[in-house]
């Protein structure tokens, strides 16, 4: 199979997750997980004798309401499309009316969506719902204040792989929505050689550098080769091998300036390692055409989204 043209790769590169690319019952079985947990003790080694919403139930609902999803907070709107795959873990009836869409930053007091239906069934859904969408906005307005970081460099951000077992592609969604690009979504779509795959092949430096990498080309030649360098050093053997990609992890600022000079325009620059909102400002600058950082995850804090009765 050839090499990926340039077109190709830069299409890779700048890639971002939409919803539709989202496997349908996926979404489906992470519903049924939250839903199974509330009414169910998913998680538990003894499960209780009593099972479903027993609050609700008790009320014995039978007629319909509606309410409306509210942001309680400035946020930039992501999981929208979960609303309706939660509400059919519940039960059948409802109807959703989206007010926005995500990836739309909103101010305090907007209405989101508004949801019609059996009450018996909104009422128990809701906690799980407002779980979806608070983590999924807390990630997508975290992207976009890192994004807002860099300005008006030409440099894109990227996410990492550190994210939260079984919620990748919805985590990963969630940094799109806030304007960032997903770098692999995970160990198939990316030749990725870091530090311990080059320790592990004792191809650290030199000629054996490079011959780790072009394996790698010869290997995958349909996809990306990436190789994570920690010194200058180690630079010229990747070039010269024909990496696409190279990572330079936790250079410094000079270190990174002569890192770009050096590379030119044979290969796309990475920088990665103990970016946060601090440090973005320094990087934009650099000629960098990337940088990545797991922050977009991992330093994201749920935001504040409610559910408020109507009728």
């Amino acid at each position: 199979m050839p090499r990926l043209t340039q077109r190709q790769l830069l299409t890779h590169l700048h890639r971002r997750l939409r919803w539709a690319d989202l496997d349908p019952a996926y979404l489906r079985r992470l519903a049924a997980q939250a839903r199974d947990e509330d009414l169910a003790g998913a998680g538990l080694r003894r499960r209780p004798r009593r099972r479903g919403d027993v609050t609700t139930l008790g009320q014995r609902f039978t007629g319909r309401g509606t309410a409306d999803l509210v942001a309680r907070e400035e946020l930039v709107v992501c999981g929208l499309g979960l609303v309706s795959v939660v509400l059919a873990a519940y039960g059948r009836g409802c109807t959703v009316k989206s007010r926005v869409r995500d990836g739309a930053l909103v101010p305090a007091g907007t209405v989101l969506a508004t949801l019609s239906g059996p009450s018996k069934v909104l009422l128990p859904a809701e906690r799980p719902l407002l779980n979806f969408l608070q983590r999924l906005s807390g990630i997508a307005t975290t992207t976009r204040r890192h994004v807002d970081a860099l300005g008006t460099s030409r440099t894109r951000l990227l996410d990492t792989r550190k994210t939260t077992p079984g919620w990748r592609m919805l985590e990963k969604y969630a940094v799109a929505c806030g304007g960032s690009c997903n770098h692999r979504l995970g160990l198939f779509d990316r030749v990725m050689l870091k530090d311990n795959h080059l320790a592990a092949a004792g191809a650290t430096a030199g000629e054996r550098l490079a011959a780790a990498v072009r394996r790698a080309r010869a290997a995958s030649p349909e996809l990306p080769i990436e190789v994570e360098v920690d010194s200058l050093a180690q630079i010229p053997p990747v070039l010269a091998a024909g990496a696409d990609i190279i990572l330079l992890d936790n250079f410094t600022v000079p270190q990174l300036r002569e890192a770009v000079a050096l590379i030119g325009e044979r290969a796309y620059t990475e920088a990665s390692g103990g970016v946060n909102l601090r440090s973005l400002p320094a990087l934009a600058g650099l000629g960098l055409d990337f940088i990545s950082t797991g922050a977009l995850v991992h330093h994201s804090v749920w935001i504040d989204v409610g559910l408020d009765w109507r009728e």
